[in-house]
């Protein structure tokens, strides 16, 4: 598995990019979508961090993986989050150069988590 140094790095940003979701939801219109879109994005980018502190207590090899993937998934969802807000948002060029960077670092996030498990998988946990 990842060594002290890597995941505890990993972690910090996964708690970055939770955060930056978070603030960039006190920046957008008043809306019904914008409030239905951001309490989606809190939730959404919260949950790779806290299924990351759970892969790190694993039982196993496999229980890693799996909580790893939980992570992938609760990612490519804000990312999907995201991209609801940046096009219900496009005047706003502030939310739209944030949505766009967060959308990048997410899928940063995504290529870790994918050549982890990969990696394990090839180790036939």
């Amino acid at each position: 598995m990842a060594t002290k140094f890597d995941s505890e790095a990993f972690y910090e940003r996964l708690v970055v990019f939770a955060q930056n979701c978070q603030k960039i939801i006190f920046e957008l219109p008043k809306s019904e979508y914008n409030r239905e879109y951001g309490k989606q994005l809190i939730r959404s980018s919260a949950s790779p961090g806290s299924n990351y502190i759970e892969a790190l207590e694993a039982l196993g090899r496999k229980d890693f993986v799996h909580r790893l993937r939980v992570c992938r998934k609760e990612t490519r969802e804000s990312i999907y989050w995201l991209r609801l807000i940046l096009e219900a948002n496009p005047s706003y060029e502030e939310v739209v150069i944030k949505c766009k960077t967060l959308i990048n670092e997410g899928g940063e996030i995504i290529k870790i988590l994918t050549t982890s498990i990969l990696t394990l998988e090839r180790k036939n946990y």
